[in-house]
């Protein structure tokens, strides 16, 4: 065996020895750096899960034919801003709590601002509404608890809202609660969205009457419309339900449909729908918000364009849409309210409720 031969696998086995230490020690070196590239990563990855769950928490059925029924809803809980803005130098990040908590901030400041480009005005040259709410009057004055229910289709559920804090419900809960801060006053949503008055009366005794309410807003006529359903027939059921809900104990307010490019192309039949449950209305000596006349008069009179009420689908309305309508409902109600606690008479032939 010659010398060469001899330390031949040494050197074979050195050779492999300072590899392997040559690689550990680049290991080592790139340790840090791809922990602190993981950190922001891992951050952004729990920011954009804590989004999507954002996201899911409004939801809701459309009106409707139009592709309406079942869909799932484009809206979700608006959020702005990055998770992750808090990591600035020097500054530790901050905690998904926290973040959360930020977000619900800026989503109320949003919604308390709504108003702030675009004002929301009564309708022009309207009267004073004449209505009476004496259910609720009567609790409201006796300090006892009051109950809402908001009954209806996808309008109910503020399909289109960015943010439940907009949803129609939630913002007339807040201002009655306002102008009533020491009164125990409940809303509760009851909308499904595709339904009208054939399926509504088949839950209106057990989401609506068995939950002894002092107020039914009862938005009803889109989908009827929508679906070509026979305006008579659909008065005639809703004129049923009243009959049941004011014999039930409940004040009752309708709101008719609303003013949109997917309903107002169905001209005639919407003009059928709204003259007709106005006339329930009066026949019943029940309240209604003209919801159609009054966003009517949103772009024909204060010239607002329709994107500024209404979303992309041409049929549901937008935050600011479902904020104005509950402000204008809000008012008359209490209005109609404070009309029977002063000791307003109001004729026995005028019970109808207008707003402003």
């Amino acid at each position: 065996m010659s010398l060469s031969n001899c330390y031949r696998p040494f050197f074979r086995t050195a050779s492999l020895v300072f590899s392997a230490l040559a690689a550990l020690l680049l290991l080592t070196a790139l340790l840090p750096a791809r922990a602190q590239t993981a950190q922001p990563a891992q951050q952004a990855a729990l920011a954009d899960h804590a989004k999507s769950d954002d996201a899911k928490s409004s939801s809701a059925k459309p009106d409707g034919v139009k592709a309406e029924g079942d869909k799932p809803s484009a809206a979700g809980a608006a959020t702005s801003g990055n998770a992750a803005s808090g990591d600035q130098a020097g500054s530790p990040p901050k905690s998904l709590t926290a973040t959360a908590i930020d977000k619900v901030k800026e989503v109320a400041k949003s919604a308390g601002g709504i108003f702030s480009r675009v004002p929301c005005l009564p309708p022009k040259g309207a009267v004073n509404p004449v209505g009476s709410l004496p259910h609720v009057a009567g609790k409201l004055a006796s300090g006892e608890p009051v109950v809402i229910i908001a009954f209806g289709s996808s309008s109910t559920t503020s399909y289109g809202v960015t943010s439940p804090e907009f949803a129609y419900p939630n913002r007339l809960a807040r201002q009655l609660r306002r102008q009533y801060p020491t009164a125990d006053i409940t809303v509760l949503v009851r909308g499904k969205g595709g339904e009208d008055a054939p399926e509504m009366m088949k839950r209106l005794q057990s989401e609506v009457i068995d939950m002894k309410p002092d107020l039914v807003i009862w938005q009803v006529g889109t989908n009827a419309v929508l679906r070509n359903l026979d305006p008579g027939a659909t008065a005639k059921l809703v004129e049923d339900g009243v009959s049941r809900i004011q014999a039930a104990g409940a004040d009752v307010v309708l709101v008719d449909p609303q003013y949109s490019p997917a309903v107002n192309v169905h001209a005639e039949g919407v003009g059928k729908m709204v003259s007709l449950l106005s006339k329930v209305a009066h026949l019943r000596r029940v309240g209604i918000f003209p919801r159609f006349e009054v966003m009517r008069e949103w772009h024909e009179e204060q010239a607002l364009p329709i994107d500024t009420f209404v979303i992309a689908d041409g049929l549901h309305m937008n935050d600011w849409g479902y904020a104005c309508f509950a402000q204008l409902l809000g008012d008359d109600i209490i209005k109609s309210v404070g009309q029977i606690k002063l000791g307003v008479n109001v004729p026995a032939g005028v019970q109808t409720y207008r707003p402003m």
